[in-house]
């Protein structure tokens, strides 16, 4: 035994207790007793307003609620409403310590209140930190997310999750630019060329609040005039909102204001960003150092000080469309904003919904349109070609490519580039019978055959070779192409005309721009790119893929995406011509050859109003294994006037293939039923749906049920 040893075991034992002794001494003498991790057993509660109420990170329907929670003294200063708190949530009632709650887990939320007492009169468990003392969740912002919860038949913890992002702390703590002064209020500029377009920024600028369903023209200037209505509403001393469908629009416009407005008055909010930058962008909007904000769909939220201007571009695009609970659409948050904050609102677009045909009918908002001279300058000229004139061209069906199309583009290649727009991206995605078009199927399991990457054909849901494939209504063995992707077309086009490049823009790479050169530019619909001084012609090849669609919407999104194709070609007195592969008597067609999507969108609502359909009515869809569906709708308290669609089986989604959001688990046979009340009733049915899910999952959940309100795609 060391030296060091004996004397630990033979003189230290009589100073242990005194050591001892210091330690707990030291430790009575904190300020504030903390457990690792922390549940303030002991500490001292605030002197004013103890009780925080807290909504929990928690998107469960029967918790869709506020919770109570003690401040402890420590805590008192940072705990401000609006701050984001960690709390211990799943305490039971037996779980109490010195009359505080005790356990459960830890979870985030954010304090909306402090008050003076309870409503419950147990006891309370304490807050466990504050996170941060920055206010990231005001009143305005906490009702806006709860009427939206509301409407779509959710859960506030789940919309707040959409609308506050998530923390950064190196963002958090850089200080937010000072604020600018109000810019004047700019020129009319492009926006003369509509008839109340100079009126419609004049009372912008005075500080009113019109609301407006613009048509835009086509071309370039849609950016600029946006930009102008912003730059209106900024001169007038409040703030302005726009969303946009992606990245490239935000970009568009992000560069129009900054162009008008120079930098510092305007903040982006796009996923592109990074967290930091983002979160940092978000922060000056929420501080009120940025007065204009231009984002992609979660910007709907953006916590804007005094919101002057609410505007919406290609509210059709489904990229506005939320794909997690609840499910908003940014068109209508901005709707509710719009109404909530009585400012201004603005929803423009190339094309027309049948939502925004219904705004202007029902006098809600009027229309900003241009007359039929500045469209007949603006718009290019639209040719068709049809079935018959497809039947009669040797070159459309030894090539696919007709003979108008392919002079069409001869021509346009001779002053600058040409846009061909394919409904399908890769190679061959559907084979049919060259003779009678029946579309070619496995004969084990009716799955359609493919041929991608000029590989064998085979069946593309059980794989089996189909090399002896002979159609079954003619016995022909010769295959077309049904729907002929993007790389398939580029190559096929490619070869028409050797000397000139082909680029793609699809999923995988989408092109931002292209250079006014002459080339080909392949694109599937929405990624087309802008080109320097417009496209001189456009093709839009396989119309009826898009006509064919067995949705409610096929019509309305075919215009929509034709529109927005040819909107980038150059206007007729410039030569720019615009060729359609679609049967010409179909109403899509001849509006888009008119250019007349307002005159569609309003025949659209007329016959949606006679059979009841959205947005006429409400509408919500539940879906789930056929007796848990049966099961929902039976205990649902449904409002008297509802009316049940179904239910019907929805088609079973291969295990291994391809999923998009909403689609059913693989291998599993989900039905769907439809639930539509008459206007006046959509209140009343979100309420029952939300009710009965609750209830459900109180009760343990069982087989999952799936609830949508307003679903974007009806079949």
């Amino acid at each position: 035994m060391s030296s060091e040893n004996e004397k630990a075991g033979g003189h230290g034992a009589p100073d242990e207790p005194e050591q001892l002794a210091l330690l707990r001494e030291t430790v009575r003498k904190a300020k504030v007793p903390r457990a690792k991790p922390r549940t303030w057993r002991g500490a001292a509660l605030a002197k004013e307003l103890p009780v925080a109420r807290v909504v929990v990170n928690k998107g469960v329907l029967h918790l869709d609620q506020f919770f109570d929670y003690a401040v402890p003294e420590e805590l008192d200063a940072d705990a401000r409403p609006g701050v984001r708190v960690r709390v211990r949530f799943g305490a039971g009632a037996h779980q109490v310590r010195g009359g505080r709650r005790e356990g459960g887990r830890l979870i985030d939320g954010f304090l909306v209140e402090r008050r003076a007492e309870s409503d419950y009169s147990g006891p309370l468990a304490a807050l466990a930190d504050v996170v941060s003392p920055e206010p990231v969740l005001g009143p305005e912002l906490l009702g806006l997310a709860r009427a939206v919860a509301d409407r779509y038949a959710g859960s506030l913890a789940d919309v707040l999750q959409l609308a506050v992002p998530p923390r950064n702390a190196s963002a958090e703590r850089k200080p937010s630019p000072a604020p600018l002064p109000p810019p004047a209020a700019p020129e009319a500029g492009s926006w003369t060329r509509y008839e109340r377009g100079p009126a419609f920024l004049e009372s912008l600028a005075r500080g009113g609040a019109p609301r407006a369903v613009w048509n835009a023209l086509p071309g370039p200037y849609w950016a600029e005039e946006i930009a102008r209505a912003v730059a209106a509403t900024l001169a007038s001393g409040r703030g302005a909102l726009v969303v946009v469908p992606d990245g490239r629009a935000a970009g568009r416009v992000d560069a129009a204001l900054t162009t008008l407005l120079g930098a510092g008055r305007h903040a982006v909010l796009t996923a592109e960003a990074g967290p930091e930058k983002r979160y940092a962008q978000w922060l000056a909007v929420r501080r009120g150092a940025v007065r204009a904000v231009v984002g992609t769909r979660a910007a709907m939220f953006a916590p804007v000080r005094d919101l002057g201007l609410a505007v919406i571009w290609d509210d059709g695009d489904g990229s506005h469309s939320e794909p997690h609970a609840p499910q908003p659409h940014a068109r209508d948050v901005l709707l509710l904003r719009a109404a909530h904050d009585r400012c201004a609102f603005l929803l423009g677009s190339t094309s027309c919904t049948v939502e925004a045909a219904q705004l202007v009918e029902s006098g809600w908002a009027g229309p900003l349109v241009a007359g039929r001279d500045q469209v007949r300058t603006a718009a290019p000229l639209v040719r068709t070609v049809g079935d018959t004139d497809l039947a009669r061209d040797e070159a459309a069906r030894a090539a696919r490519l007709p003979t108008l199309a392919w002079q069409v583009v001869r021509e346009g290649l001779k002053t600058g580039p040409v846009l061909v727009q394919v409904p399908r991206r890769g190679y061959v995605p559907r084979l049919a019978c060259e003779r009678c078009r029946t579309p070619a199927r496995c004969r084990h399991c009716s799955g359609p055959l493919e041929a991608p990457e000029q590989q064998e054909l085979h069946c593309g849901w059980c794989g089996r070779a189909a090399a002896d494939w002979h159609c079954v209504a003619c016995g022909s063995t010769r295959l077309r192409a049904q729907i002929v992707g993007a790389r398939r077309t580029a190559e096929e086009l490619g070869r028409a005309f050797p000397a000139v490049p082909v680029r793609t823009s699809g999923r995988d790479h989408v092109l931002d721009q292209v250079p006014g050169r002459p080339a080909l530019v392949v694109s599937t619909p929405g990624a087309e790119p802008v080109a320097d001084g417009g496209y001189a012609a456009a093709l839009l090849l396989d119309g009826w893929a898009m006509l064919g669609r067995p949705d409610l919407r096929a019509g309305e999104e075919a215009l929509r995406r034709w529109i927005d194709a040819a909107s980038l070609v150059r206007g007729q007195g410039d030569g720019g011509t615009v060729v359609v592969v679609a049967e010409p008597t179909l109403r899509p067609v001849q509006a888009l050859v008119r250019w007349d999507p307002v005159g569609h969108a309003q025949r659209e609502l007329a016959e949606r109003a006679e059979l009841g359909f959205p947005p006429v009515s409400r509408m919500a869809s539940v879906a789930g294994p056929p007796e848990a569906l049966a099961a929902f709708l039976d205990a649902a308290g449904l409002p008297p006037d509802a009316e049940v669609l179904g239910p019907v089986a929805l088609p079973v989604t291969r295990p291994g293939g391809p999923r998009r959001p909403g689609d059913t688990p693989p291998g599993e046979q989900w039905d769907r039923a439809l639930i539509r009340v008459p206007p006046g009733s959509g209140a009343a049915l979100a309420a029952a749906l939300k009710q009965a899910q609750a209830a459900r999952l109180a009760r343990g959940g069982g087989e999952p049920v799936r609830v949508r309100v307003d679903p974007p795609d009806i079949g």
